[in-house]
This record gives C-alpha cells, sequence and structure tokens, in this order.
C-alpha cells in the first residue's frame, strides 16, 4: 500500500472520528456552573466555595478511605438469569441510580471474572467481547457507571451527572462509580472467582484505575483511551467541548486541576504500581478526545513508579478504535494480557 493511500485512509478516519463526534454534540447542552462541594463532601454546606471545595480535595486526595466504602462486608451478590443487582453505597437524589445493575456473561467453570466499566454516554453493553472473552474461559460482568443504563436520570439525553461543569457532582459520581465497582468486586471474590481483573474504556478507564489504585484483589487493569488528569482531557477534549464552555468564564484550569485531583490518576501512580498488578494501556495516535500526548504523560508516571505495563498504541481515533482492524487488534491485545499478563509494549499502524 502507498504512503498516498494510507494518508487517505487516515484522513477518512479523522473525518469519520469528527462525524462521530458532531452525532454526540446534537445531544448535549451547554448548562450551568455549579460548585455543590456538598454533593462530593457531605460535611461541607451547601454554600460553600471553590476554595473550600478545592481544600477538601486536596485532603481526600491524602485522605486512604475516601474511596473506601463505609459497609465495607462482602456483598452476597443477587443472582436474576444473566444479572446482579444490588444498592449502590451512595445515595443520591436519582432513584434510579441508586439501584446498581450489572449483565454477566458468565462461563463456568471459571476462575477469572472481569468487570467491565464502559465508555461515557453508552447506549448499550458490548455482547460481541462478552462472547469472545467467555468463550476463552473468562466471565464477563459488565457493570452500568452512574446515570447510564438502567440508572439513568429520567428525561435526560446524556450522562451529564455523571461528568460535567457541576464539580461536586462530578466528584461524587465518580466516587460513586468507584465504590459500585469495589463493592461488586468483593461480591464477585466472595462468589468463588478467585482471579479478579478489570476494564475500563474512556471514563470507564478513569474509573477502572481508581478501583485498582484502592482494590487489592484486582490483579489484571486494562485501561482503554486513557490519561491520568481528567480536568486536562475534559478541556482539551473533543467531546467535552460543552463542559468547557460552561467552565472557562468561571474557574481556569490550575483550579479545576486541583478541584479535581482525587480523580486524576497520575496521582495514584504508586498505588497502580503495586506488586502483583498488571496493567494494559490501550490508545489511538489520532484521538482528538483523550489528547494522546496526556495519555503518554500517564504513562511516564506510571513507569517512573515501577509499573508492570504493557501498552497498545493503535493509529486510529477515539471513536474509529471501534473499527476494523483496530478493534480486532485490541481485542485480540487484551485476551492476551488476560490469559498471560506478561510485559509488552506494541504500535500497530
Amino acid at each position: 500500500m502507498s504512503q498516498e493511500t494510507i494518508e487517505m485512509y487516515h484522513k477518512w478516519l479523522d473525518r469519520w472520528d469528527e462525524r462521530r463526534a458532531q452525532l454526540g454534540d446534537a445531544v448535549k447542552e451547554v448548562t450551568g456552573f455549579a460548585i455543590d462541594a456538598h454533593l462530593a463532601f457531605p460535611e461541607a454546606t451547601k454554600e460553600a466555595g471553590l476554595g473550600e471545595l478545592c481544600a477538601r480535595a486536596d485532603r481526600a486526595l491524602r485522605d486512604p478511605i475516601f474511596f473506601e466504602d463505609e459497609d465495607a462486608s462482602d456483598l452476597e451478590l443477587g443472582r436474576d438469569g444473566g444479572w446482579i443487582s444490588f444498592p449502590s453505597s451512595v445515595a443520591t437524589d436519582v432513584e434510579e441510580n441508586n439501584l446498581v445493575w450489572a449483565r454477566v456473561t458468565e462461563r463456568r467453570p471459571s476462575d477469572h471474572a472481569l468487570v467491565v466499566f464502559h465508555h461515557w454516554n453508552a447506549t448499550s453493553r458490548n455482547p460481541q467481547m462478552a462472547k469472545f472473552l467467555s468463550r476463552r474461559g473468562i466471565t464477563v460482568v459488565e457493570i452500568a457507571m452512574p446515570y447510564h443504563f438502567e440508572r439513568s436520570r429520567p428525561g435526560s439525553s446524556h450522562a451529564d451527572y455523571m461528568l460535567g461543569p457541576n464539580l461536586g457532582r462530578t466528584i461524587q459520581s465518580l466516587r460513586q462509580a468507584v465504590l459500585d465497582g469495589r463493592k461488586l468486586i468483593r461480591g464477585l471474590r466472595n462468589d468463588g472467582y478467585g482471579e479478579i481483573s478489570v476494564l475500563g474504556m474512556s471514563l470507564g478507564s478513569w474509573v477502572a484505575g481508581l478501583v485498582v489504585a484502592h482494590e487489592p484483589a484486582v490483579q489484571k487493569a486494562s485501561l482503554f483511551l486513557t490519561a491520568g488528569s481528567l480536568a486536562d482531557m475534559v478541556w482539551t477534549g473533543r467531546a467535552t467541548q460543552h463542559i468547557r464552555a460552561s467552565l472557562e468564564d468561571k474557574i481556569d484550569l490550575a483550579d479545576l486541576r486541583r478541584a479535581w485531583a482525587p480523580l486524576n490518576l497520575e496521582n495514584y501512580a504508586d498505588r497502580l504500581a503495586r506488586r502483583g498488578l498488571d496493567l494494559q494501556v490501550v490508545y489511538a495516535k489520532r484521538d482528538t478526545v483523550v489528547a494522546p500526548a496526556l495519555t503518554k504523560q500517564l504513562i511516564a508516571k506510571l513507569e517512573n513508579a515501577g509499573a508492570e505495563l504493557w501498552v497498545l498504541e493503535l493509529n486510529c481515533g477515539h471513536y474509529s478504535l471501534s473499527l476494523p482492524p483496530y478493534i480486532i487488534w485490541a481485542g485480540w491485545s487484551l485476551q492476551r494480557f488476560l490469559s498471560r499478563g506478561h510485559r509488552a509494549v506494541s504500535t500497530c499502524s
């Protein structure tokens, strides 16, 4: 294939990604900025300002129990066919969001369970991936993150309560997702699974990374389309332009980084480099949603901390990762990582 043909193909990929981004824009709105520190930190008052939110975020970053459940007892998983449901550890003002649902594609006998955290604004789970992995001996458990699927806020066009210009609610939602994930993992361990892995995609990779940083039961973690700083991703990303438009006249990037510091995976690099944990990072060179420079910054931080790291770089965009051949390369890389877990770094054009 000539260089000119390759360049034409990559331009087509870029246009395809931009069209997907535009479709996402159609349901998103520029909404009002809010601090709402009390949603993230119940001990704060409703009148708390940005300074207090940032100060509490600083303390939360140093507090090992911020992502701990007050009730850390083992969960007895309730099963209804291929479904698990249980009450969330965080009570919100959206009733539907307070019950957690997970779809199970089970492989028995199997000692290995994979918990999947989907991307932001996902509208369906991924049965093809679940079947692919279950046929290879892995039970796949696809959890619904806050304000998605069965947990969606009535009348909402997208999951704006999970990630948006409300600083406190975004922290609350990510923390809720982490506590829900950890509770599910405890239930799976109690159900007899000896090996637990996690997979996170895009925003789900932040949740998966935070889960892994605080949950020693996880042995393997694959982070697709990830980075460290959620603040920088929102500020620079194509899919979050509407959030930046709500933020930039009210808060600068430095303060946003401080407010969302407990959500920054770089701040947990030492935890993610713990002995016995294998990490995989898959990223797209042409990504306009999660800037590759931010991913490389996280990778460097993890490597400096001594993390056991697989890296797969694909020459596609954020959305076009779902297209062949990229999704095939990513899928086989994930399967090899989950099956063997040895160190690998590779690039696919």
